[in-house]
């Protein structure tokens, strides 16, 4: 595309110029987009083993008979069934109450059932304090519900997130901020305290996604191009997720834990996957979909889908929540049989048997009974 590609370290030594293996490169405009690395614990004793992160666990080429994941978030999850699935005795422990805490308790439990299923141990309320290896045998001590537990393990996996990579670029002397969180401050044109420079992706936030941060960069493209004649402030508004475990999670908008924390107002409509068609002639027949809907109202607060290809059908409720449309418009669309899209029509078509006219459905009845002659 005739894009000039320079591999190395780079340095930002003023507003218009970019060191790079001891050679100046002048621009109008900068992007940072250096992303993020997994974030390392500061916990005694691991810096002698050698662990693994969501960056190294691909170069490993002998599977670990015994596996420690720390961290229970999306990572954490996918990368414990990922590994179980291969072979490996698998124990997941995480310092919260249960697993997926960003996610509903009810998607969160569901995907606990299949990780246990896989026979993957799962330690809630675990806290590690001390990492040692002696002996050939390396362990974690640390407090379980607030008592002392010690874990063996082959090989540790940190799945604990992930770290904004700003060391080493120039901001601190550019005089560009950084936030309680790591990442640069930008304004909402992904601009950043001096107007030449730009940032975008997990350096920028708040959100650390692979299709955010390429959202995100056509902002930052454009502004940076043509932000003298015309700026676009990046939108945020529609921001949808998944994890890719099975069944895969994956949401958009309010969740229910959500609404009930911040005392919004909802109504949830509920479709179990186990009545769709092509889920059970799949064998994938586990799973649901649940919306939160406006009170008395079809406009979508929020979605979440616990199901195969939940990410996939995540995209009909990101469409009408960016672009206006209830679920009205949703059930009065024809979606192909069988397949697992019908989910979202069916759950459309329980939001509207839930409100029927019982007034309206009294009259027709006695209209036809009329017309029967009875």
């Amino acid at each position: 595309l005739g894009v000039d590609c320079v591999t190395g370290d780079a340095r930002i030594v003023s507003p218009w110029e970019v060191e790079v293996n001891g050679e100046r490169i002048t621009t109008r405009t900068i992007i940072i987009a250096s992303g993020a690395r997994a974030r390392v614990l500061d916990i005694p004793g691991l810096e002698d083993l050698d662990y693994l992160t969501s960056d190294s666990l691909w170069d490993i080429r002998e599977l670990p008979p015994r596996l420690l994941v720390v961290g229970a978030g999306p990572i954490g999850c996918e990368l414990a069934q990922a590994m179980a699935s291969l072979g490996s005795k698998v124990t997941l422990v995480t310092h919260s109450d249960r697993i997926m805490p960003r996610e509903d308790e009810d998607a969160a439990t569901l995907v606990h059932k299949h990780l246990e299923a896989k026979g993957i141990s799962i330690l809630t309320n675990f806290s590690p304090e001390r990492f040692e290896a002696a002996e050939g045998v390396q362990r974690v001590h640390g407090k379980l519900r607030n008592e002392t537990h010690e874990l063996e393990f082959d090989r540790v996996l940190l799945a604990v997130g992930r770290t904004p990579n700003v060391e080493g670029l120039g901001l601190e002397e550019l005089g560009i901020g950084v936030t309680r969180r790591g990442t640069i401050e930008v304004d909402e044109y992904l601009q950043t305290e001096i107007p030449s420079i730009f940032a975008c992706g997990d350096i920028a936030g708040p959100y650390q996604f692979t299709h955010t941060a390429s959202h995100q960069a056509w902002y930052a493209a454009v502004n940076a191009l043509v932000g003298h004649l015309r700026r676009f402030k990046v939108d945020y508004s529609v921001i949808p997720w998944a994890t890719f475990t099975s069944p895969e999670v994956a949401r958009v908008g309010l969740s229910e834990d959500e609404a009930k924390a911040q005392d919004i107002p909802y109504e949830v409509t509920r479709y179990g996957i186990d009545d769709l068609d092509r889920a059970i002639a799949d064998s994938e027949d586990e799973g649901f979909v649940k919306v939160l809907t406006v009170p008395g109202k079809d406009r979508i607060l929020g979605a979440t889908i616990v199901s195969a290809h939940a990410g996939d059908l995540l995209t009909e409720f990101t469409l009408a929540m960016k672009h206006g449309l209830g679920l009205n418009k949703i059930l009065g669309t024809i979606h192909i049989y069988p397949t697992m899209s019908e989910a979202n029509r069916f759950l459309a078509s329980e939001w509207r048997k839930a409100r029927k006219p019982e007034k309206l459905l009294t009259w027709v009845e006695r209209y036809f009974r009329w017309q029967r002659g009875s």
